[in-house]
């Protein structure tokens, strides 16, 4: 996507905001669960696509965290009391986990909350990297940082549903796994969300 690239990242980012969906959720993939009635926390995650090549940023969480250890994420967290939005927060918790200066963030807009089996309701907020970046992971928090090939991402068909046991019962969601990085749960329903948005 490079030599005036950008400007097209921009605009297929922009475009899906304007594609009209519905709120995505952890329990949409199973039969006759319906979304529980609960005191959701707000969160925001940001969906960072670099300009040179669309690459996304993703975090590989620690093994240590009390939610979704180990899992491949994108960089964010719940709402602190001294947050003014989603949006704030996203910034906030990329600044902390992976070093990413806000400055450089140059905000597209905002996807619908994404409901969670863990009680959050998750705002994922569009963005792209402007100029270069080298990722710190926060210690403690962060693993690993690595990205994925906007043409991975960005496409329905990199998506599958698979099926697990999960509190006694068998739950279906996404992945979309690519070389050692297995992208499934909440970041894949994330992002296949965003991905239908793009095609259409």
């Amino acid at each position: 996507m490079k030599g005036g690239a950008a400007p097209d990242l921009r605009a297929r980012l922009a475009a899906a905001l304007d594609v009209a969906a519905a709120p995505s959720s952890d329990f949409d993939l199973n039969a006759g669960v319906a979304v529980p009635d609960l005191d959701w926390r707000a969160a925001g995650v940001l969906a960072a696509f670099h300009e040179d090549d669309g690459r996304l940023v993703l975090t590989k969480r620690s093994s240590r965290l009390r939610h979704h250890p180990g899992q491949i994420a994108l960089p964010g967290g719940k709402v602190d009391p001294g947050d003014a939005d989603e949006i704030a927060a996203a910034l906030r918790e990329a600044r902390e986990e992976i070093g990413l200066d806000p400055a450089q963030v140059e905000l597209i807009g905002r996807l619908p909350p994404h409901r969670t089996v863990t009680g959050f309701a998750v705002t994922p907020v569009l963005g792209i990297i402007r100029g270069p970046f080298a990722p710190i992971p926060e210690a403690g928090e962060v693993d690993e940082v690595f990205t994925l090939p906007y043409a991975h991402v960005t496409n329905p068909e990199s998506y599958r549903t698979e099926r697990r046991q999960w509190r006694g019962d068998w739950r279906a969601y996404l992945v979309a796994p690519m070389g050692p990085y297995y992208l499934w749960g909440a970041t894949a329903r994330i992002l296949h969300a965003l991905a239908l948005r793009m095609r259409a």
